[in-house]
């Protein structure tokens, strides 16, 4: 009996290994390391909060203040009364970057559609690296303290930013298709959690020194990274005259399940499937698709939604944790900041395994379900453990497993797998739209958690932020269970037809 076609199944890598050069090796390589640069600059102010809270404040409120600096010097510098304020600011600085962040994140997937992609990313990560020199360097080699200026600083550098995400998602859909997408996006995805290692591995080393060296340090690596990026990046295969993959898996029928978008349904008639957002095929340049065409998308709306409670939580680990672990059982500062970096290393084996995973079921909806479930326990116990070093690492390494791995997920993989649907013939030109759209949601989502945590913790305390986490956790999985029952019937029903025909 003949199998049906769905059921062809091809091994999830083996296309990719096939049709892997070393333009895939360099361009994997330079993405991953361009968005893991912009991370670390946002890493580096994280952890350096400490130090520029006593810098801001008079020496009369700090503990910490340097014996040898003049007293008229450390005074005329502090712009708050005291260290709750300036951590008030610090936070409230946090929510501007966020709210600007998502709103760029918008406007960036367009551009990024419109334009090229190597000359959009170089730009934000150049000009990005110089406003956070601006911010944390040349004001305090000049002295010049002020909270507005600080503010549009942030409003800016939240801007330019948000170049980066749309526009190396975008490149790696371009050179990477549905064959080990979920492997490759899991891994690539890793980057975030590279650069917030690598942010607080650079503001370790030279914070001793003053922490405008710390944004010394990471914004001029980052300048170089953007201008590396510029000479060398390659932003489709046919820059170099190789097939694209829309072109490539139509040759190869026999592998038409395995490169076929996991967002088409199989239920789809034949004649839906050959409506096209994009122009008829007679034009050669398909054309970029509307911010409204893309939120139409399948799929598009839900994942958004779900990204939003996801990223909240996973950004108030990266804003809080080395705070709460501070602030709530008197660690310092440096021993908060390496606990917090298990989180990081959990988030990329998670996000690597359940990419793979969902590459072999070829199904994503039910592998974030089950990593959500156990990111609830996991959640709950971080929150009961004990005080000691290891035991933290363990909840904390499980936490970013379970729920760093599929926020990696989404903002990567499935993300590519939305903007190549069967309804925009996967096309590159939805990419980085669809891309800003779930990014930018998630951003919002982030940048009103960051409020509700200081909120609830001022009001109820850290165990109450831990079981608003594990809410939102939980509404995440409410917004995709339509996805999730959809593919659940789809794996059933393969399962059935796979046993008759055997």
């Amino acid at each position: 009996m003949a199998m049906p076609g769905s059921l062809r199944r091809q091994p999830a890598n083996r296309g990719l290994v096939a049709h892997c050069t070393h333009h895939h090796i360099v361009v994997f390589l330079l993405t991953f390391f361009s968005y893991s640069l912009l991370h670390a600059s946002r890493k580096t102010f994280s952890n350096v909060k400490v130090s520029i809270s006593s810098q801001w404040t008079p020496s009369c409120q700090n503990s910490t203040a340097p014996e040898l600096r003049p007293h008229e010097l450390w005074n005329s510098s502090h712009l708050f009364p005291n260290a709750d304020a300036a951590t008030l600011f610090l936070g409230t600085l946090d929510t501007i970057f966020l709210f600007s962040y998502a709103v760029g994140l918008f406007v960036s997937g367009i551009v990024g559609d419109r334009l090229n992609l190597r000359w959009v990313l170089s730009f934000g990560m150049c000009s990005s690296a110089l406003v956070v020199f601006s911010f944390g360097t040349l004001t305090e080699w000049l002295h010049f303290y002020n909270k507005w200026f600080y503010c549009c600083l942030w409003v800016v550098n939240g801007l330019l930013q948000s170049t980066g995400w749309p526009c190396v998602v975008a490149v790696m859909g371009n050179w990477f298709g549905k064959a080990g997408r979920g492997f490759v996006f899991g891994l690539w995805s890793a980057c975030a959690s590279v650069g917030n290692i690598l942010g607080a591995f650079l503001a370790s080393c030279v914070l001793k020194y003053g922490y405008e060296y710390a944004f010394l340090v990471t914004a001029s690596v980052q300048f170089a990274g953007g201008v590396i990026v510029f000479f060398g990046l390659l932003t489709s295969p046919k820059e170099v005259g190789l097939p694209e993959l829309g072109a490539d898996e139509d040759e190869v029928s026999v592998e038409e399940d395995a490169n076929r978008p996991l967002m088409g349904s199989d239920d789809v008639d034949d004649d839906d499937r050959n409506y096209s957002i994009q122009a008829t095929d007679n034009d050669n340049q398909p054309k970029a698709i509307g911010f409204f065409q893309a939120c139409c998308l399948p799929g598009v709306v839900l994942y958004s939604l779900a990204y939003a409670c996801l990223k909240l939580v996973n950004y108030s680990f990266f804003f809080w944790l080395p705070f709460y672990l501070s602030s709530n059982y008197g660690w310092k500062e440096a021993e908060a900041d390496q606990l917090s970096i298990w989180y990081d290393v959990g988030g990329i084996i998670g996000g690597t395994i359940q990419g793979l995973i969902s590459d072999v079921l070829q199904k994503r909806a039910p592998v974030l379900a089950v990593s959500l479930l156990f990111a609830v326990g996991s959640l709950f116990g971080y929150s009961q453990s004990e005080y000691l070093f290891c035991t933290k690492a363990v909840f904390m390494s499980l936490s970013g497993f379970f729920i760093g791995g599929p926020s990696n997920m989404i903002s990567s993989a499935i993300s590519a797998d939305l903007g190549h649907q069967d309804v925009v013939k996967g096309s590159s030109e939805a990419l980085a739209t669809v891309t800003g759209i779930v990014d930018g949601t998630g951003s919002i989502g982030a940048a009103v958690g960051q409020y509700l945590v200081s909120l609830i913790q001022e009001n109820l305390g850290w165990m109450w932020v831990f079981y608003f986490f594990i809410l939102m956790t939980s509404s995440s999985v409410l917004f995709i269970s339509p996805l999730i029952v959809r593919e659940i019937r789809l794996l059933l029903h393969e399962r059935r037809l796979r046993m008759l025909a055997e």
